[in-house]
């Protein structure tokens, strides 16, 4: 591992187009990635395109949630009419913004209200504006986040919903590592977990399925710790990495997690990346650092945790 570390610190930038290439599961490669963006371009051109959509059929009302920032609004539309576009139809999709940001919001993302589309302000909870303000709003809803700056295949939600029926009472996914602990449940550093696992749920003891939500999930009500809605410790422990803060809250809560086994490629807008934690949080060990300072103020989830 020293050596890898030894690489990361030498060729940052090639560890970063190396997470990204990973992240869109692209195995064909640039050829394929091209034909991705062009379909996924083609489909939300297209907005709207899905004729009959059915009903969720959960027993709960189904809220899609997300949020974004004036450096992503030239893509957001694109992700909003892909969201809007679904088979299966939610009860509400929800934009989450602060007050600010929502004045700069541009004419083609309004243009969507008419679609069903909501916009809310809440506070600047960083990029856990996509669930926490959603979770005090719609205490019994199932809500799914997702990121804004992907694009969502029409049956992406159809599958996450007919995964929960499967799993009630879980938290679902499409993709995820498997996390390590030791016997103490200290996590081993970020960049020696599995990455983008097969496993479609926890491996066994110290070998955690920690979901990542780039390409959405799904929460039922109930599913997360009460602390969860501890907005000050959030921005003081984990403001840069939300997912972690939503599995800790999940593991306290003794919530399973489960993944999707369909492979859904990630299709990611052009120059939508540019600010993106995934930097910061794997090439800069900021995973690393908040996920001590969790465990430090929070020690009774390494017993939750460890192998």
């Amino acid at each position: 591992m020293k050596l890898k570390r030894a690489l990361r610190a030498a060729f940052p930038r090639g560890y970063r187009w190396l997470g990204r290439l990973k992240r869109l599961f692209d195995v064909a490669g640039p050829r394929e990635e091209r034909r991705r963006l062009a379909a996924a371009i083609a489909a939300t051109d297209a907005f709207p395109a899905v004729g009959e959509r059915r009903a969720h059929g959960l027993a709960t009302p189904l809220v899609v949630s997300l949020t974004s920032y004036p450096k992503r609004y030239a893509t957001l539309a694109r992700t909003l009419r892909s969201l809007l576009d679904q088979s299966v139809r939610p009860d509400r999709l929800v934009l989450w913004l602060t007050a600010t940001d929502r004045g700069a919001l541009p004419a083609d993302v309004l243009a969507l209200v008419e679609h069903g589309l909501e916009i809310r302000e809440c506070a600047d909870l960083r990029s856990a504006k996509k669930l926490l303000p959603a979770l005090a709003a719609f205490p019994d809803a199932t809500i799914v986040t997702t990121d804004d700056d992907v694009y969502y295949e029409p049956r992406w939600l159809e599958r996450l919903v007919d995964a929960a029926g499967a799993h009630p009472g879980a938290v679902i996914g499409y993709r995820g590592h498997v996390a390590h602990f030791d016997s103490a449940g200290q996590p081993a550093a970020y960049e020696d977990w599995t990455f983008d696992t097969d496993a479609t749920a926890d491996v066994g003891p110290g070998r955690l399925l920690f979901l990542t939500g780039v390409s959405g999930i799904l929460y039922p009500p109930g599913a997360l710790h009460e602390d969860v809605l501890d907005a000050e410790s959030y921005l003081a422990l984990c403001p840069r990495a939300d997912d972690i803060w939503f599995f800790a809250m999940a593991v306290r809560n003794g919530t399973p997690r489960r993944r999707v086994p369909h492979r859904m490629p990630v299709v990611e807008w052009p120059a939508s990346q540019e600010s993106a934690l995934n930097s910061y949080n794997f090439h800069e060990s900021g995973n690393d650092a908040q996920f001590a300072a969790l465990l430090e103020q929070m020690p009774e989830l390494r017993s939750l945790l460890r192998a």
